[in-house]
């Protein structure tokens, strides 16, 4: 049986190097497309892929498959079992991936009886459920910038020194106010906080707002599953769902198979449950 290092590769000078986090995933995921195999197994610090954190939510289920968009959703906006990169390159090139604990003894498991939760293909789930998943970020820092000139181009204005500084931006809200001026409120990573608050500190002159306002003690929650495509309601329970429970939403964003609140971080627990209840994705 052949042994092979991971996490390192050649980069375009010909120099060994490390592929970064979640560098050995994405070497087993290549490999297995190398050689074509039926699928690839993933051994980590879980049993499997869960409908949310177990941590929160003590009835939280494991999932017997998952689509590859699903995972890929998941893992960038907040899930760990997986690795964005490795996700990426397992849906480009087909391979099948199993995730499956680490801290099992036995032999490897035979085709017939797979103990984790394989991330395949939608064609190959035929019971597609509506969520597949919910998953939750601490690493958010929210910025307002408020009282700008409502004019064309203030947007570059404003996210063209945060790309220059190098500056991740996520979610995106504009709200006009009165006077011809408007607001602008989007997050980034908390890493990312400091730097964004000097770019857009050294930029005001361009950009002419009135006054920047920053919150890290936020958090992102995100719903994820195929079966938003076809079903109509899904954000509705969500936005519902965190009203009841006095929950109030900053800023919104949403993608063909994702929807994403920011909240306070005070109610990631309640949220997480919450929402995990209203989807019906509880264990029996």
């Amino acid at each position: 049986v052949p042994v092979m290092a991971g996490f390192q590769g050649l980069g375009p000078d010909g120099r060994v190097t490390t592929l970064g986090r979640g560098g050995s995933d994405t070497s087993a995921v290549a490999l297995a497309a190398a050689i074509q195999a039926d699928r690839c197994d993933i051994y980590t610090d879980v049993d499997g892929i869960y409908t949310t954190d177990p941590r929160i939510v003590a009835r939280a289920r494991k999932l017997d498959k998952i689509t590859y968009e699903e995972m890929l959703e998941l893992a960038s906006v907040g899930a760990k079992v997986l690795q964005t990169r490795s996700v990426e390159l397992a849906m480009k090139e087909r391979v099948r991936v199993q995730v499956l604990s680490s801290f099992v003894d036995g032999p490897a498991p035979a085709e017939g009886s797979l103990p984790g939760s394989l991330v395949v293909d939608e064609d190959e789930i035929v019971e597609k459920e509506l969520v597949a998943g919910i998953a939750y970020s601490r690493d958010e820092a929210k910025l307002s910038v408020r009282s700008i000139p409502d004019r064309p181009g203030i947007a570059a204005a404003i996210f063209g020194p945060l790309t220059a500084a190098n500056v991740n931006v996520d979610m995106i809200v504009q709200s006009t106010g009165a006077d011809g001026l408007t607001n602008m409120t989007f997050t980034t990573g908390k890493t990312d906080l400091a730097r964004a608050i000097q770019a857009l500190e050294a930029a005001k002159g361009v950009i002419q707002y009135g006054e920047l306002v920053t919150d890290d003690d936020v958090v992102k929650i995100s719903v994820v599953g195929v079966g938003m495509r076809s079903h109509a309601g899904v954000a509705n329970t969500m936005f519902r769902t965190l009203s009841d429970r006095n929950i109030n939403i900053q800023v919104i964003s949403t993608s063909e198979i994702k929807v994403s609140v920011l909240i306070a971080s005070e109610y990631t627990e309640l949220a997480v449950r919450a929402l995990h209840t209203a989807y019906g994705l509880d264990a029996a």
